[in-house]
């Protein structure tokens, strides 16, 4: 598997998937969650109030993966995980490892090839750069996944160069 940087706006990627940090009522919200539903369009919205209708009633679990369409967005589908809330006195690396590890799961069921990530959690859920960044990197690269190519989509410079410092280990 091919680990590649860009910096830019993940609602613009062209692959196979993209992947949200959603959420757990995956009904839209703010960042990356809120670009993605407003550029994919209503079908997005569509889909996750299907889902919440059935299977996920509670709506998705921290750490856990679903798929959607991409509606109107350049992309197949758009996978959704919902990262956790940073927190300083309990270790919640093993949820942010299992938002990568799930969306690649539901990448292969898919039978996606490319598939762009975020930097999940490190927005309001207060994650550290840093830390999320070798969390994702070393979770990606452990992952058994017949995905191709891993796209880590960084809104800003300052991410984009943490991401690179990570994946040039």
């Amino acid at each position: 598997m091919n680990v590649t940087l860009v910096q830019g706006d993940i609602s613009e990627q062209r692959a196979d998937a993209i992947v949200n940090a959603a959420n757990s009522s995956l009904l839209g919200g703010g960042g990356v969650d809120g670009a993605i539903h407003r550029r994919g369009g209503p079908e997005i919205l569509e889909e996750c109030r299907r889902l919440r209708a059935g299977h996920y009633g509670k709506g998705l679990p921290t750490g856990r993966a679903v798929a959607t369409t991409a509606g109107l967005l350049p992309a197949r589908w758009v996978i959704h995980t919902v990262g956790p809330v940073y927190s300083r006195s309990q270790d919640r690396s093993e949820l942010l490892a299992s938002c990568h590890q799930e969306s690649l799961r539901v990448a292969d069921e898919l039978g996606a090839r490319t598939v762009a990530f975020p930097a999940i959690s490190t927005g309001v859920y207060g994650w550290p750069l840093d830390d999320a960044a070798r969390i994702a990197v070393a979770a990606v690269r452990a992952a058994g996944t017949s995905v191709e190519e891993v796209r880590f989509v960084l809104f800003d410079t300052a991410a984009y160069e943490v991401f690179l410092a990570r994946i040039s280990r």
